[in-house]
């Protein structure tokens, strides 16, 4: 019997969310990368978009776009030339090679993750669990190798070998660019980037849709601070959320799984988040995946990055996690405390001062800290725990604002007028700025579920009444209930109902 895992897939597939790249043209297309379809775009613009209203512009972040190519002594400087690699364990008699802790956590059918493993542990467990190849089923393995995860390339007609590489992350493109920013947008410390971008990673094993792919997109914040004084301005920030409780699986609480409530004030008043800055920012995100991505609480968890797990870059690691039935934990914010190591390291191999003065003219690195969303993996799971089914239908609960198609218009039956009266409403709605469809093919009870499926929050029927007092049935995806409402105020009642936790009964005329 299906998962929702996989049920999740085929409708994506299915409905122009997203399928993998070139697979219907050419077989043996390389895994991990994917299209997105209409709807899938579609959706994914609503989170950026929802991103940069609750995040973006009221913390006074100042968005830029750096290249997807940068210099191989970038990523020297970084770190990544030497730290940034996974654990890759081959079949010796297929040939077939792997990430060795997914390999063994999903043949195991582990939920807790075996990152941060020693090779030998990792091995020992292969062993004793007699782990076989997916592909041919061998139990014959190499040792385990290390394997870099950036795609170099060789930029120019006279490079004769690599001298840059696609970005794995796009931090160091703000690091790099962080001097020339603060300067143009005459900068006070603390000074926040942001991007939105795509990013590459040579995964050794993709797998699980959108949850592990070798191109996809991140949304990332760069919180550049004075680390003599991180508490200025975010002290006040944070004194509204004192109270709120931040959900976190410390290291100590690794066995038994047991998730701490700690909050803000407690979190900052022991030590455990470190600043005020960085407490903030915890709250920030937990609360918009919570409130603003509609994410139930009791699936979220910030989980802290033990050594062998943290990466390489990072004093204080925390991965926010959201839970499914189907994937177990899965993390999709990357919370690091970077300290100086970016800034550092590129004043080290550029040989340049990369330091900038504060208010009273003092030299200062600053330190970083960055909130990175991985938006693929955001929109997987919105549709992973939207998705519902019962006898008569299958439906997508999306948050109504993250619906693909907002509204859709349909006649009754395609004669008397009516489909000429749906249009006309259609169109109207259209230049109201609604995303909206038209549909006249089928019986009226499929086109409903067409647009269940893809959770289209609301739909408009035209009908032999609308002909006669200019109303129209409007019905809700969720409860399939419909009331009748004119015509006339339309456009707003539906605004009003995308965008309130409100019953479709509440707009009743």
């Amino acid at each position: 019997m299906k998962g929702t895992y996989e049920k999740v897939v085929e409708l994506a597939n299915r409905r122009g969310f997203f399928w993998p790249s070139a697979r219907d043209v050419y077989v043996g297309a390389p895994a991990g990368f994917f299209v997105y379809g209409p709807l899938g775009l579609r959706m994914k613009n609503k989170i950026v978009s929802l991103w940069r209203r609750e995040i973006v512009l009221p913390e006074g972040v100042h968005e830029i776009e750096t290249p997807n190519i940068l210099p191989i002594k970038v990523f020297e400087a970084s770190g990544h030339l030497e730290h940034f690699f996974d654990k890759l364990i081959e079949c010796k008699r297929c040939h077939s090679r792997f990430r060795v802790d997914k390999l063994i956590e999903e043949s195991l059918g582990l939920k807790e993750n075996l990152e941060g493993l020693s090779d030998d542990e990792l091995m020992r467990i292969i062993r004793e669990n007699n782990v076989r190849c997916p592909n041919c089923g061998s139990t014959d393995w190499t040792g385990i190798k290390k394997f870099n995860l950036m795609f170099t390339v060789a930029v120019g007609a006279e490079a004769s070998e690599p001298n840059a590489a696609l970005r794995p992350e796009t931090t160091q493109g703000s690091v790099v660019e962080f001097r020339k920013s603060f300067i143009v947008m005459r900068g006070r410390l603390p000074f926040i980037l942001g991007q939105v971008g795509k990013v590459f990673r040579n995964e050794i094993s993709p797998r699980r849709a959108l949850i592990r792919m070798r191109e996809f997109q991140q949304l990332e914040i760069h919180v550049f601070f004075d680390p003599n004084n991180p508490n200025r301005i975010y002290r006040e920030k944070l004194e509204p959320y004192l109270n709120y409780k931040i959900r976190f699986l410390r290291k100590e609480d690794r066995k038994t799984g047991e998730i701490i409530e700690m909050t803000a004030k407690e979190g900052l008043e022991s030590g455990y988040t470190i600043n005020p800055l960085i407490t903030y920012w915890l709250v920030i995100y937990q609360k918009f995946f919570n409130e603003a991505l509609k994410i139930p609480l009791e699936r979220i968890r910030y989980r802290e990055l033990i050594e062998g797990e943290k990466a390489h870059y990072a004093l204080a690691h925390w991965d926010l996690e959201v839970y499914t039935e189907d994937l177990g934990w899965t993390e999709l914010v990357n919370n690091t405390y970077r300290t100086d190591y970016d800034l550092s390291g590129h004043v080290k191999v550029s040989g340049n001062d990369l330091r900038i003065s504060d208010a009273e003219g003092k030299k200062i690195l600053p330190h970083l800290y960055e909130p990175s969303i991985g938006l693929d993996r955001v929109l997987f799971h919105e549709l992973m725990l939207s998705y519902r089914e019962d006898e008569k239908r299958a439906w997508l609960e999306l948050p109504r604002y993250l619906a693909p198609i907002e509204v859709a218009v349909f006649p009754l039956m395609k004669k008397d007028g009516m489909p000429e009266k749906a249009r006309q409403i259609y169109k109207g709605l259209i230049k109201e700025g609604f995303i909206a469809f038209y549909d006249e093919s089928g019986t009226i009870g499929r086109r409903y579920r067409r647009m269940d499926e893809i959770g289209t929050p609301v739909c408009v029927t035209v009908d032999h009444q609308t002909l006669k007092d200019d109303t129209v049935t409007i019905r809700d995806r969720d409860t399939m209930n419909q009331i009748r409402v004119k015509v006339i105020g339309l456009p707003e009642k539906i605004r009003r109902f995308l965008r309130e936790d409100i019953s479709i009964e509440e707009l009743q005329d």
